[in-house]
């Protein structure tokens, strides 16, 4: 497996993806020294100097997209042309005509993409779907997703610049937390976003719009909100709180994954989902490995990415 680009991300995947077995990994950029490094640091068996010549390495089966989103689009396609199965970074690609593109050259070439949405795979989710399916708090009436810190970008990061990222800050990383909302079992049905007027202070090195209150209404009759601000300092600098209320109880969790409190018979269980693979990555690369040898679809396949991407639309479309 080749990665297409060496960025923060990927050496974030390559620590996890080290503790894997079956995964053997190389490393291309367009800095052919700075893919060598990676490949050092990480033990990879190949780097390329350019992603070209590692889509057209026979020795590569899969490659992971591990750009900007503007460059998602382009890449995916480049490899399902050379017959590689794909895993590409969330947020995919910033317009729905690219799901589209993408599904057409998927189902001609008959290679695997998955969508890069570990936030799918991380335990906490996994609990908490476990948990609704079970009738823990029996029907779902309130939902309330926290997720805020302050945590500006450097002003040289490329997230700044929103061709780049393919839209503010809500789209690049608030859409794991719209996957979290839209994913433990009640699908969301109507959605509506609320951008609070953006930070003008002078000299801000972070000029995004970083904030937004989204409000939506699930299938089964509840509604939801999900606050998401890197801009607002959470408790103990990371620690945050969210709800699931439901006709017979209430679901707390810290919204890392750290605990969920859940009713019991007579006192709440207390259930640490697991901090092995808190964030997913090693659930994520397991689920797609198991795609590509067995065929079939991953669980966040292009499908269900277009879902999340077509809430974020109407987000942006009212917000």
């Amino acid at each position: 497996m080749a990665f297409l680009g060496c960025g923060f991300i990927t050496s974030v995947h390559s620590r996890h993806l080290g503790k894997l077995p079956g995964f053997v990994c190389s490393y291309a950029s367009r800095d052919a020294g700075r893919a060598e490094d990676y490949r050092r640091r990480f033990g990879g068996a190949r780097s390329y100097g350019d992603y070209a010549d590692a889509l057209a390495d026979p020795e590569v089966d899969a490659v992971v997209v591990a750009v900007p989103p503007r460059f998602h689009l382009e890449l995916t396609l480049a490899a399902l042309r050379a017959g590689k199965h794909v895993l590409v970074e969330k947020p995919a690609f910033p317009h729905r005509a690219d799901y589209e593109a993408v599904r057409a050259a998927r189902d001609e070439a008959g290679r695997v993409v998955c969508v890069g949405e570990n936030d799918h795979y991380k335990p906490l989710a996994v609990t908490l779907r476990r948990l609704l399916a079970e009738g823990a708090i029996g029907d779902l009436v309130l939902a309330q997703f926290a997720t805020v810190a302050d945590r500006p970008k450097p002003r040289d990061d490329w997230r700044n610049d929103e061709a780049l990222a393919g839209g503010d800050a809500f789209f690049e990383e608030g859409i794991h937390w719209l996957h979290l909302a839209g994913s433990l079992g009640p699908r969301i049905t109507r959605i509506e976003g609320y951008r609070p007027q953006p930070a003008t202070a002078a000299g801000q090195a972070d000029v995004r719009a970083r904030s937004m209150l989204v409000a939506f209404e699930y299938d089964a009759g509840g509604v939801g909100a999900l606050y998401y601000s890197r801009e607002v300092p959470s408790l103990l600098r990371g620690l945050r709180w969210s709800k699931l209320f439901g006709r017979r109880g209430v679901i707390t969790f810290e919204s890392n994954g750290g605990v969920v409190f859940a009713p019991g018979r007579r006192l709440p269980r207390v259930i640490t989902p697991g901090y092995a693979d808190i964030r997913g990555y090693r659930a994520m690369y397991l689920d797609f490995g198991r795609a590509v040898r067995e065929g079939g679809s991953p669980e966040m396949d292009l499908e269900r990415a277009w879902a999340d991407h077509a809430l974020m639309e109407q987000v942006a479309v009212r917000g």
